[in-house]
């Protein structure tokens, strides 16, 4: 974990605050996708992403589809649990 002390306040108001950071550690997970995501899924993607935290997926011209998410936060079997759930079929993971 991270600790910073933050300074609040002007002048002679001032305080020193402690705040506790967790460490993100990044991890990139890479699917390949059975077809093309039709716009619905899109939007259904977009909308795991903001409630999940990811930082950003995308889709490459071979089909597949990489997510980068807050390890400490998330797992693999979560992030394809969830694209069950969204009707998003892969056929496996590439990475």
């Amino acid at each position: 974990m991270l600790l910073r002390m933050l300074r609040h306040g002007v002048g002679e108001g001032q305080r020193e605050v402690c705040a506790t950071m967790r460490r993100m550690t990044l991890v990139e997970a890479t699917y390949e996708l059975q077809k093309p995501l039709a716009e619905e899924e899109l939007h259904a993607l977009g909308t795991f992403a903001n409630t999940y935290g990811l930082r950003r997926f995308r889709i490459d011209d071979k089909n597949h589809l990489s997510f980068e998410y807050d390890a400490s936060r998330l797992r693999d079997t979560e992030v394809e649990h969830v694209l069950r759930h969204l009707n998003i079929a892969v056929t496996k993971k590439v990475n």
